[in-house]
């Protein structure tokens, strides 16, 4: 009976394995995030499993930083910042935080925005996917249709029409690889040579995936909904989208001839 016990236990740890909630982290990159940052940081604590979380902080004048370090006495162990002493782009602030979080062996590594366009419950369901098999989980807008809201007609036309474009010219078979709401296992980001990533805007999110994909990793999308930022201002421009066009291009053809350096 005891030896039929162990089997059970076995079979059961194998289809369903116990994690360490706490070897997981969400990095949050902030500029001006004021408005939001409270907010993001105690929805993020609020869920029924447990996630750390880390700000990195590029200097904000509106003190997005210190209000954060206000929050650490009550998230002690849990909460973190880093800060930059400078705008540097979205890009440099996640390797930043990749580099951070793998030092200190977390193994379940998340990216998400401080605005609420991507609802913090949705999580769960990113981590779910790579405990089952996934490498990357990436939050979808375009898995199904269309999925937005609030954002004007031009900009669903120009964020949908990039997906279509990058998935012409890379080959990859991901319906939003602009996406920003993405779980990566550790070995993933262990892999990638995250000191040659090029792209610090938009395209880095792209180039993120691209790697992943060069490497054989598992690419998986859940499907969300997408909410544009009610508070506070977007940080898209037109040299970010001019990144995204014209870079996609270079990257694909710096792996075709430069397939080493990915």
């Amino acid at each position: 009976m005891a030896r039929f016990k162990k089997t059970i236990k076995t079979l059961l740890l194998s289809k369903y394995p116990v994690i360490n909630m706490a070897s997981s982290i969400v990095i949050i990159p902030t500029y001006n995030e004021i408005e939001n940052i409270e907010a993001i940081i105690r929805a993020v604590f609020d869920l029924k499993k447990e996630f750390h979380v880390l700000i990195v902080d590029d200097n904000s004048p509106d003190k997005t930083g210190d209000c954060v370090k206000g929050l650490q006495d009550e998230f002690k162990g849990k909460l973190f910042l880093e800060t930059r002493t400078e705008k540097s782009g979205l890009g440099t602030a996640y390797i930043h935080g990749f580099k951070w979080a793998i030092a200190k062996g977390y193994d379940y590594i998340f990216e998400m925005d401080a605005d609420f366009s991507h609802t913090p419950s949705d999580l769960i369901r990113l981590q779910k996917a790579c405990i089952n098999g996934a490498d990357v989980a990436v939050g979808s807008r375009y898995k199904k249709g269309v999925n937005v809201v609030n954002w004007p007609l031009y900009r669903v036309l120009l964020s949908y029409g990039a997906s279509i474009y990058v998935k012409l010219i890379t080959g990859m078979r991901v319906h939003d690889p602009t996406a920003g709401f993405v779980c990566y296992k550790r070995q993933v980001l262990e892999a990638i040579d995250l000191d040659s990533v090029r792209f610090v805007g938009y395209a880095f999110q792209i180039e993120m995936k691209f790697r992943a994909h060069l490497k054989k990793f598992k690419i998986e999308e859940v499907s969300i909904i997408f909410r544009d930022r009610v508070l506070g201002k977007s940080k898209m421009s037109s040299s970010i989208i001019s990144e995204a066009i014209w870079g996609v291009f270079v990257m694909k053809m710096r792996s075709l001839f430069l397939r080493n350096k990915f």
